[in-house]
């Protein structure tokens, strides 16, 4: 059902299926600025991420980020009612089918999700496509997506087409590693990532060892570790995410001397990790999507504030996808996803009235009326080419340490 959230309502977190709509007071003047259907709301955006399983560490910040825009709506009291409802896709691709497909049959045109790559791809398959929603994924990379649907697929968060070779040019070009081995999560996202790496990494005049699949939540990593080190690499590109990484680096401390430099993806960035390793991890960096935009600090802010806790790798990219979704909406003036289809890239494109995280209760008036705009987000500049990607990206470099990570450097691409 459908209610208005409170701040302590949010700050508990919202379970799967959970919907909450959002209107500030309303006075005449702002009235004649909405859409003026009094039976339905404004705006209605679905969120679909993983807030159980695997991915669970990180999904849960990247879905607060994603109903963070109706709340702070809500709070500067905007004259729209804006429906959010979100649904847990416990990080595996049929509960993310059966989330989307709730989604759509309540209503919701368009979906800020999913996060993990197999779960975005088996959803957009099944249920964004045939029934024409909108889905924008604030943290799939695979580059597989980039050859699907672009008109109701798109991505705030950068392919990994560009992320495997920054992390190669890092390895081999600044870090002057030549041979390397790699772990890779066997899906999508995994084997993506990793191939990306291994061309570029291979294209610069390097030499890939090893390539090593392994399957999530297993018990035990040690076999997968000693064939993956066994011709002793310079470095090892270890790509998954936090549930399976706990283990994987815990079996990597136990079964070696633990000096063996390891890269890894936005996937293991994760604040808890070394606690839960019970080690510094100090051979350990990676890769992130950088919140890098106009309107970083300002959410930043806003996500501080809401969730008493510093946002974390893929949660600018969830505010942004949200916001998008609103105002392509009432742009569109309908809650249909093809006509919503037609606006996102009119929000976003160059060449409107700037709106960022800052006046984002200001973009939804001018979008209601029908005004030029463009949204420049939290995360960048958020420019969609015509698959649905993002047209440049900045990646943060980060380091690991007993009490998480620390952003030492930014790489432009």
């Amino acid at each position: 059902m459908a209610y208005n959230v409170s701040r302590r309502r949010v700050l508990a977190g919202i379970g799967a299926g959970t919907a909450l709509s959002v209107a500030g007071c309303l006075d005449e003047e702002d009235v004649e600025a909405g859409t003026g259907d009094e039976d339905s709301p404004d705006a209605m955006v679905g969120v679909l991420q993983p807030v159980t399983g695997d991915l669970g560490n990180l999904g849960a910040p990247i879905r607060d980020a994603a109903i963070l825009p109706a709340q702070q709506l809500e709070d500067e009291g905007v004259d729209f009612e804006i429906d959010i409802r979100e649904e847990d896709t416990e990080s595996e691709p049929e509960p993310g089918i059966s989330g989307a497909q709730s989604l759509v049959d309540a209503g919701y045109p368009s979906i800020t999700g999913a996060a993990a790559s197999p779960v975005t791809i088996a959803a957009a398959e099944d249920v964004f496509f045939p029934n024409e929603a909108v889905a924008i994924s604030p943290a799939s990379t695979s580059p597989d997506i980039t050859d699907m649907e672009g008109d109701y697929l798109l991505r705030t968060c950068p392919t990994d087409a560009l992320q495997g070779p920054v992390m190669a040019e890092i390895a081999f070009e600044e870090e002057g590693y030549e041979t390397a081995s790699t772990l890779y999560l066997n899906q999508d996202y995994g084997q993506g990532l990793n191939d990306a790496f291994v061309e570029e990494f291979e294209s610069l005049g390097g030499e890939v060892l090893e390539e090593v699949a392994f399957e999530p939540e297993q018990p035990s990593y040690s076999s997968e570790l000693e064939s993956t080190l066994a011709d002793d690499p310079d470095i090892l590109l270890v790509v998954g995410y936090p549930d399976s990484g706990e283990q994987i680096f815990r079996d990597f401390y136990s079964d070696t001397d633990g000096e063996t430099p390891i890269i890894v993806p936005d996937g293991l960035q994760d604040e808890s990790l070394p606690a839960g390793v019970d080690n510094p991890m100090e051979n350990v960096f990676g890769t992130a999507p950088a919140a890098a935009g106009p309107g970083a600090e300002t959410f930043t802010d806003l996500f501080e504030s809401e969730y008493g806790s510093e946002p974390g790798v893929f949660t600018a990219q969830a505010y942004d996808a949200t916001a998008i979704h609103i105002l392509a909406q009432l742009r569109a003036g309908e809650l249909s996803g093809p006509a919503i289809s037609e606006q996102v890239r009119e929000v976003t494109d160059p060449g409107g009235e700037l709106v960022t995280p800052e006046n984002l209760a200001e973009g939804l008036v001018m979008a209601a009326d029908g005004d030029e705009i463009e949204y420049q987000g939290a995360s960048g500049e958020v420019v969609f080419d015509e698959n649905g990607d993002l047209e440049a990206a900045t990646y943060d470099i980060f380091e690991y340490h007993m009490d998480g990570y620390d952003v030492t450097d930014q790489h432009d691409f």
